[in-house]
Order: C-alpha cells, then sequence, then structure tokens
C-alpha cells in the first residue's frame, strides 16, 4: 500500500512539473506579448513541433533566465526581440537563435553561441523596386554603427540596377532632420531602413514630410508606415521567418555549430503599396518578383 502510494505521488509530481521530469528542446523567451511574435511562433511550429516552455519576460518582474536554463535544462533558447537577446547575454551553455531583435548583429561577438535571422531584408529586394519606379537616385540615412554592413552590401549590388545610393550618415536622431534637409534636390527616392538612430518615433514623420514636398516615393521596412505616407514597403513574413528560425533550430539541436548558422537574412518577404501616394507621386511599376508578394494597403 506504501509503494502505490509513493508511486502514485512520483507521477503526480512529474505532471505537475514536467521541467523536473525532463528537459525540453526550446526555451522560448519573448520580449513582450505581442500579435508579431505570436506570428513567428505559430510559423516556428509548423514546419516540425519542437517541446519547448514559452517565457514571456514582461509577465514578471524580474525574470532569471540563467537559473531557468540551468533548472529546466533546456537544448537551446530562441529569443524574440532585443529584450530576450539582452536576458539571454549570460546564457553559454546552450545554443541561441535569435530572431525580431534589430541588435542581434551587435552581440554576435560577445556570445559565440549565437546565431538567428535579423530584420534587414535582402537589397535586391528594394534595388529592384528602385529600378522598376524608375528611381536612380535613392537618399539612404543611417548610423554606420549600426547598418553599416547593410550599406556596404546594398552598395555592392546598386550598380548592377542602376542605383546611385546617395548617403548621409546620422551618430544621433537629432542629426536626423538636418540630414533629410540635406538630401534636397539630390534624390529621387527615400528608402528608410530598421536603423533606431536614424529612424525614431520622432523623426518618421520627417521622412513622409520630405516625400511631400520634394515629391518622392518613400519606401520602407515595415507595412505599418504606408498609413503615414509611405509609397510602400518591404516586409519581413513574420510566418516564414517563424518556418526559417525552426529550420535553424533543428540543425542547431543536431548538433550543427552556431557559428556555422551565423546570422543571416530573412527568406521570406512581401512587397505592400499605398496606391494612393504612388498616383499621387505618379510612381507605376508591375511586380518585380514572383517570390515577392505585393499587397496593396
Amino acid at each position: 500500500m506504501h509503494r502505490h502510494s509513493l508511486t502514485a505521488l512520483i507521477l503526480f509530481l512529474a505532471l505537475l512539473l514536467p521541467a523536473l521530469a525532463q528537459a525540453y528542446d526550446v526555451l522560448v523567451l519573448e520580449s513582450r506579448r505581442d500579435r508579431a511574435y505570436d506570428e513567428v511562433l505559430r510559423g516556428f511550429r509548423t514546419p516540425r513541433r519542437f517541446t519547448e516552455r514559452v517565457v514571456i519576460l514582461t509577465d514578471y518582474a524580474e525574470a532569471d533566465i540563467v537559473r531557468i536554463v540551468r533548472e529546466d535544462r533546456p537544448r537551446m533558447v530562441l529569443a524574440m526581440g532585443d529584450a530576450a537577446l539582452a536576458a539571454s547575454r549570460k546564457i553559454r551553455q546552450v545554443p541561441i537563435i535569435a530572431v525580431m531583435s534589430l541588435g542581434i548583429r551587435d552581440r554576435r561577438n560577445a556570445l559565440p553561441n549565437l546565431a538567428g535571422i535579423d530584420m534587414f531584408a535582402p537589397p535586391e529586394h528594394y534595388l529592384e523596386l528602385f529600378q522598376e519606379m524608375k528611381k536612380r537616385r535613392v537618399g539612404v540615412i543611417l548610423n554606420p554603427a549600426k547598418c553599416g554592413w547593410y550599406l556596404r552590401r546594398a552598395q555592392q549590388m546598386a550598380h548592377r540596377y542602376g542605383i546611385k545610393l546617395v548617403v548621409r550618415e546620422t551618430p544621433n536622431p537629432r542629426d536626423t532632420l538636418d540630414r533629410l534637409t540635406s538630401l534636397k534636390g539630390e534624390v529621387d527616392a527615400l528608402w528608410m531602413l530598421p536603423d533606431t538612430t536614424a529612424v525614431t518615433r520622432e523623426t518618421a514623420e520627417a521622412y513622409f514630410v520630405f516625400s511631400q514636398e520634394e515629391q518622392v516615393p518613400v519606401v520602407a521596412f515595415a507595412g505599418a508606415y504606408l498609413t503615414l505616407g509611405a509609397a510602400a514597403a518591404v516586409e519581413i513574413d513574420r510566418t516564414e521567418l517563424g518556418k526559417q528560425a525552426a529550420e535553424m533550430a533543428a540543425k542547431a539541436l543536431s548538433g550543427t555549430d552556431t557559428a556555422e548558422l551565423a546570422i543571416v537574412s530573412p527568406n521570406g518577404v512581401s512587397l505592400k503599396t499605398n496606391p494612393s501616394v504612388l498616383k499621387r507621386l505618379g510612381v507605376v511599376f508591375g511586380l518585380m518578383d514572383t517570390n515577392l508578394r505585393i499587397s496593396r494597403e
């Protein structure tokens, strides 16, 4: 009788505390509750099912991620967002796959176990779009410390599309307005990069004021800017991003070194347009790439 009671107690504790019963595959860290993260996670779960635990950082006053990893023994961490990546900075014993983070490349050198997918659509999608729009002089404002690597990639490709990138560097958000003013009469279009120095809540509107005054289209990196006045946006497909992260996770779990996985660009992107802005600016173009889906806002 005593033995049966002990067995029942052990089974109850195993069901109540699954993390103590066995390690799981993936500790999913979300910076906050966000529908965008839900879309990524839906894609992550589509191609294959990993055993997982989800921790949302804003649900805790202070989450000790190192302790969770030590006690739960997950085989890897999926960090979603900059806060989640920052919370993972002291984890060394398991691979970290980071997504939805603008700071992923900044932390690469400090975290040798880090791999992931950045927030920059391949530059050829933008360059092909500018070519189709017949815009040859494209203004770019950026902080080279954050996006210099991406600019170099774009510059290496730009000549193939007949595009000249007119670059203005801004190490401080306060300088962005002056950099915009210096582009007057110099460009046929503006390219907004996901650069948290050049594009902030305070400066974003200035790009669209410039667009109206100079009659040049703004091409942004997120569909949310279409309602503010962007002519088009090359946006990352978050579900596809999750699927891509799942493939990286599968490789990491099979023993592939994170150095080999590296930091890569997102595979899935879609082109969204604002027809009223395009019409006002007299911009006409067709579907350039069958892999780049067009939707009209």
